[in-house]
C-alpha cells in the first residue's frame, strides 16, 4: 500500500468512528463554524494545533507558517486574522512557537536557503533587536530556545501593532493574543506573554479607529 492510500484509508476508519460516537458529528460541523481561538503556529509536523490541545474540529481556526511569523505585509496572514477577528468573532489569538524550530535555527546561521531567506530574515531581525541578550547566552542550544521564546514574543506584539485588532479591541473588546511555545520532549505548552484590549501599545503603532 502506498503512503497517500494509507492517508485516505485511515480517514475512512476515522470518519466512521467518529459517527459511531455521535451519529450527528458532521452535521453539525457543516453547518456551524464557531470556534473560540485563533492558532497562528509553525508548520513543523510536530506541532498540530488540535492533537496538542486536546480539541475537536471546529474548535480553533488555525493558520500556519514556518515559525509562526505574524508581517505586516503578510496578506495570507493577515487575511486568516481579519476573518477570524471580525467575522468568527474569535475570543482568544494564540501565537504558538516550539523548541527546536528549524527556521528559528536556520536564522542563526549565514548559510543562503534561496527565497527562504526572505522569509527567515523576519527572525534575524528578532536577534538583531535582541543581540546583547543572546549574545551572552554560551550555549548555542540556550541561545536558539531564547530566540524561540523571544520570536513569539515579537509576534504577539506585531499582532497587536496592526489595524484588524485595534479596531477589534475598540469594537468587541477582544481578542485577547497570547503567546506561546511548545516543549517537543514532553508535549508541554509554557505561556509566554498575554496582550488584552488595555494593553499598551507604542504611540507610533497606533491607529486612530
Amino acid at each position: 500500500m502506498k503512503s497517500y492510500e494509507k492517508l485516505l484509508l485511515e480517514n475512512k476508519a476515522w470518519a466512521q468512528e467518529m459517527v459511531e460516537v455521535d451519529p450527528n458529528f458532521f452535521n453539525k460541523l457543516e453547518k456551524i463554524q464557531s470556534p473560540e481561538f485563533l492558532w497562528i503556529g509553525c508548520s513543523d509536523s510536530r506541532v498540530p494545533a488540535n492533537q496538542i490541545t486536546g480539541t475537536a474540529p471546529g474548535e480553533v481556526f488555525v493558520h500556519r507558517n514556518i515559525a509562526n511569523l505574524c508581517i505586516h505585509s503578510d496578506v495570507n496572514m493577515l487575511s486568516v486574522l481579519e476573518y477570524a477577528v471580525h467575522h468568527l468573532r474569535v475570543k482568544h489569538v494564540i501565537v504558538c512557537g516550539h523548541y527546536g524550530c528549524g527556521g528559528v535555527r536556520a536564522s542563526m546561521t549565514h548559510a543562503d536557503y534561496n527565497i527562504i531567506n526572505k522569509w527567515l530574515r523576519h527572525i534575524k531581525d528578532v536577534y538583531r533587536f535582541h543581540h546583547d541578550e543572546l549574545e551572552a547566552i554560551p550555549s548555542e542550544d540556550d541561545r536558539a530556545d531564547r530566540l524561540v521564546e523571544l520570536n513569539v514574543i515579537e509576534q504577539v506584539q506585531n499582532l497587536a501593532k496592526t489595524s484588524i485588532i485595534q479596531k477589534a479591541w475598540k469594537k468587541y473588546d477582544a481578542p485577547t493574543i497570547h503567546g506561546w511555545v511548545y516543549r517537543l520532549h514532553d508535549g508541554l505548552l509554557k505561556p509566554l506573554s498575554i496582550m488584552t484590549p488595555d494593553s499598551k501599545v507604542e504611540d507610533i503603532y497606533r491607529y486612530d479607529v
